[in-house]
């Protein structure tokens, strides 16, 4: 019998130590080991030197997130071509990114590894290769995520711009790590995913498109957009949201906020909301000044914060 007991105790142990499950998509869902579900949690700030959010880029965050506020996923997200981001200052950046991957990957939390640019297009020989590095490294690893746009603007087209940069960036991943999911974000701020779903990228798998809103700014609108990507069976990550206005200003809009969050439930739509930091804006989970590792009282957390906190805590009930 102390066999038995002993084998079946080493069996527990080596599922809850296990590997976080492989996210896969099939037709219009992303499955979680194969199984409809859906991951929410949080975005950190841009990492550029000096812009304030760097100083969250690390474990005891990333920890305290998974214990205390329940999430599932976080994002991080690296700026790349605006003052002290990565294209300026590569390896603080790449650091600040890789010590938030690599936390995740130990407490067995997905991790999204977002080129947060603007203007990807114009750099897509840097993207390659650091999209190349980051599947060398972490490619044996279902945690990761590969966000590769964060916010195409309304100055460019899927067809012309966005698609093709995609598709190159993709091959070169794929070249590496044939089965980690894959986020392409569209024109006008990662919002146009209905032109995404009329032209689709083919020949890859577990290719998923981002939509971005904020409550106090979108609402029906989108939604109708998201339900005709959906209906032509590509799957949706709102890998960027948030409960103010677009500009990140403004007071949490709780009624359309709350209608989002039941729209991204019912259609099992995982989400990182924007953003876990501590600048004076509405979108801000944190107040100023907070402590940079984790450990926040209720007080030390903005309207928003608060609210995206109970969120996340019951996003399963």
């Amino acid at each position: 019998m102390a066999f038995i007991v002993a084998a079946l105790l080493c069996a527990f142990l080596t599922i809850i130590n296990a590997d976080v499950l492989p996210l896969s998509v099939k037709d219009n869902q992303i499955l979680i080991g194969g199984a409809p579900g859906s991951l929410s949690g949080m975005s950190l700030f841009w990492s550029n030197d000096g812009w304030g959010g760097e100083k969250f880029y690390n474990k005891k965050v990333v920890e305290w997130l998974k214990e205390d506020w329940k999430a599932t996923v976080v994002r991080a997200a690296m700026g790349v071509e605006d003052g002290g981001g990565y294209l300026q200052d590569p390896q603080n950046n790449k650091a600040r990114l890789m010590a938030v991957v690599d936390a995740a990957i130990e407490l067995d939390m997905y991790v999204i590894i977002d080129w947060h640019s603007h203007y990807a297009h114009q750099h897509t020989a840097d993207a390659i290769a650091f999209f190349e590095e980051m599947a060398r490294t972490y490619g044996g690893k279902s945690n990761v995520i590969y966000e590769l746009w964060n916010e195409p603007k309304n100055d460019v087209s899927w067809k012309d711009n966005v698609k093709p940069y995609a598709e190159a960036v993709i091959k070169a991943i794929r070249a590496i790590d044939t089965t980690n999911l894959i986020l392409v974000g569209s024109p006008t701020w990662s919002q146009d995913v209905d032109q995404a779903a009329s032209d689709p990228i083919t020949g890859y798998e577990n290719i998923a498109y981002t939509l971005h809103f904020y409550a106090g700014t979108h609402g029906q609108g989108l939604r109708d957009k998201t339900m005709y990507a959906l209906n032509n069976n590509v799957a949706v990550f709102v890998s960027e949201w948030g409960t103010v206005n677009a500009d990140g200003n403004g007071g949490v809009n709780a009624k359309e906020t709350n209608t989002w969050v039941e729209f991204m439930k019912a259609n099992h739509l995982s989400n990182c909301n924007w953003s876990l930091n501590d600048k004076p804006e509405g979108a801000s989970a944190l107040k100023p000044g907070v402590s940079a590792d984790g450990g926040w009282s209720e007080s030390d957390l903005t309207e928003s914060g608060k609210f995206v906190r109970e969120m996340i805590r019951n996003w399963y009930n």
